[in-house]
């Protein structure tokens, strides 16, 4: 593993890793991470892949994990960030593995947040697939019933009035999330307010950023999600409405275990089963696609 330092347009430094696979790669990966989750949390698996024969590269979206400033190590407070900025992170993370991997298909494994952003990528063209990994409309009517009880709360009093008092949202110490920006926490709240989410938050241009991609997805949607329900990701898929595309449910059954919810997919124990899926349809991407509802 090499650890990165990528310099992005706007001027902000990010911190990113890339796995090289030894002898020829067959594919580049990026790996999105889902909202408060460290680069971290992914490199076992980036790993695991790196082994498959892909190079892959994880990143930290800007105020978050290794790429907290230095001005910004204590406290997120007056960082100027939302999700446009994440996106142009994620952007940032795809150039730098395009330049160190020119001639390979690159593909995106997309956890929660990291399947909602790539609509708003300026370089979408260079993506050849994504993989969507426990993601969905975050519109609060489409949360799972565990969270839909306690949402409306989080929303309407806790995160305007703590972000108000800190100058950002307070995560980690609230046990909600993680620490975000306060311009990240106060979109996101938009957004989920919103039946079409994004593409209804936002408006008639990210609508037709969205609409533009062209790229194949496949979504797993998994049975045991305490988050996004299965409604949830065919809203996010439908925002996607040209681009080949379907869903895909992942029992925990199917990996013989009790429970996978949000964030299991990325465990170790996973590697014969989950994960091997995955690479299966990374490679499935170079087949003809068809698109789905």
């Amino acid at each position: 593993m090499e650890a990165l330092s990528l310099d992005s347009s706007e001027g902000t430094t990010l911190s990113a890793r890339l796995y090289a696979c030894e002898g020829a790669a067959r594919g580049a990966v990026v790996i999105g991470g889902a909202m408060g989750v460290k680069q971290d949390y992914y490199a076992p698996f980036a790993r695991w892949l790196a082994g498959q024969g892909f190079a892959v590269m994880s990143f930290d979206y800007r105020g978050m994990g290794e790429s907290r400033s230095v001005a910004h190590a204590r406290s997120l407070r007056g960082l100027d960030a939302d999700l446009f900025s994440w996106a142009r992170d994620y952007d940032c993370a795809i150039d730098a593995l395009r330049e160190r991997a020119p001639n390979l298909p690159l593909y995106l494994i997309g956890h929660s947040l990291g399947a909602q952003l790539p609509g708003l990528l300026r370089n979408r063209d260079r993506i050849d697939g994504l993989l969507s990994i426990a993601a969905g409309s975050g519109y609060w009517r489409d949360n799972a019933p565990p969270l839909k009880r306690i949402v409306l709360y989080f929303w309407h009093v806790l995160v305007p009035v703590a972000t108000t008092l800190f100058g950002y949202f307070p995560g980690k110490r609230l046990g909600k999330v993680g620490d975000l920006p306060r311009g990240v926490i106060l979109q996101w709240r938009r957004w989920c307010m919103n039946p079409r989410y994004t593409v209804g938050a936002e408006g008639a241009a990210v609508r037709a950023q969205f609409e533009q991609v062209r790229f194949p997805m496949v979504a797993l949607s998994i049975t045991d999600d305490e988050l996004m329900t299965e409604r949830g990701t065919r809203v996010l898929l439908d925002c996607y409405a040209n681009a080949p595309r379907r869903i895909e449910r992942v029992a925990p059954a199917d990996a013989q275990v009790k429970r996978i919810g949000h964030f299991g997919f990325f465990r170790d124990q996973f590697q014969s089963s989950l994960w091997a899926r995955s690479v299966a349809l990374l490679q499935g991407f170079d087949l003809p696609q068809e698109t789905a509802a």
